[in-house]
């Protein structure tokens, strides 16, 4: 009797697994690094003989922090699959690929999971002058909710990361003289080069004025939003002195980008120190820019303890 109840049991118990969801075999890229195709659409991870996929035609990682959510389903498509033998790139991003190894099993996401991308900046810092630059961005990705369909079952995953991918973006120059203009009517202060600029706008009464300094005690003026406001723009064109002190605005080179500094904090950041001295038979501003951070929607990068505007002549 106690046979006969042990062996069903065992009969149940088999029974109540065989539901056709199989949580058996598992995923594991834990090792493998993110990998992208030049002539596809295709960001793939690759483990000896086995290969997840992820196929989205037409998405653009992005140079800003943001996150993105991809649906499963249509041209978006999560593939894993099984070689006879060890894959490499060629077997995933080749138009003809080659003969060997060969697919052996494949898992396909069913449609309705998420695919979250999560884009954050990868900056470098300089160690003499604490200036940061932003160098790429680093794409976080998650699958959410995805269920593969397998020969014999399926196989779910509430949430299954992906890795990250990371890209490279060009910095942006700085590459400014010290030689500083102003408009005789707004008093704004430009520098630019080529297809940069970082003008002063709106500047206070009594930061540039024609009356020398005492050693070692410059003006100074926190930025601000409006007032002292320093912005940072690029430009799909060359700039000319023409450009500037024109209203309004000529429409040519059009606006590339554009970062605004943080206002500043008194004895903190954001300051701005003027050093008047007599240059011939005018005046010679010298402009520094203390802990200023230039911020762009959720990113920012730092000018350094000291960056120097440059020299503005007056007379």
């Amino acid at each position: 009797m106690k046979r006969f109840l042990g062996i069903l049991f065992l009969v149940v118990m088999i029974s109540g697994c065989d539901d056709g969801d199989l949580f058996l075999d598992d995923i594991n890229f834990d090792k493998a690094t993110v990998a992208t195709c030049a002539n596809n659409d295709i960001i793939y991870k690759l483990n000896e003989k086995e290969a997840l996929l992820l196929e989205l035609p037409g998405f653009i990682f992005p140079s800003e922090t943001k996150t993105q959510e991809v649906t499963i389903g249509g041209s978006n498509r999560v593939v894993y699959r099984f070689f006879n033998g060890t894959v490499k790139a060629d077997n995933i991003c080749e138009t003809i690929p080659p003969a060997t190894p060969i697919v052996v099993d494949q898992w396909t996401a069913n449609a309705g999971g998420k695919i979250v991308i999560t884009s954050t900046p990868i900056k470098t810092t300089d160690a003499t002058t604490n200036s940061t630059k932003i160098t790429g961005y680093n794409h976080y990705i998650v699958l959410k909710n995805i269920t593969f369909q397998k020969t014999n079952g399926t196989q779910v995953y509430d949430e299954f990361i992906f890795g990250d991918y990371t890209t490279t973006v060009t910095s942006i120059p700085f590459a400014f003289t010290k030689t500083l203009g102003q408009c005789a009517t707004s008093k704004q202060v430009y520098n630019f080069i080529n297809s940069e600029a970082l003008t002063l706008n709106n500047i206070e009464a009594g930061l540039i004025k024609n009356e020398v300094t005492a050693l070692n005690t410059p003006r100074t003026a926190l930025i601000g939003s409006t007032t002292n406001s320093l912005i940072y723009r690029s430009y799909t064109g060359l700039l000319t002195e023409s450009y500037f002190c024109t209203t309004p605005t000529p429409g040519t080179p059009t606006l590339f980008q554009e970062w605004k500094a943080a206002s500043g904090v008194a004895n903190t950041e954001g300051i701005i120190e003027v050093t008047t001295t007599t240059f011939a038979s005018g005046f010679k501003h010298t402009i520094v820019l203390k802990k200023v951070k230039m911020v762009r929607g959720s990113d920012d990068f730092s000018l350094g303890d000291n960056y120097i505007y440059g020299e503005l002549i007056t007379n």
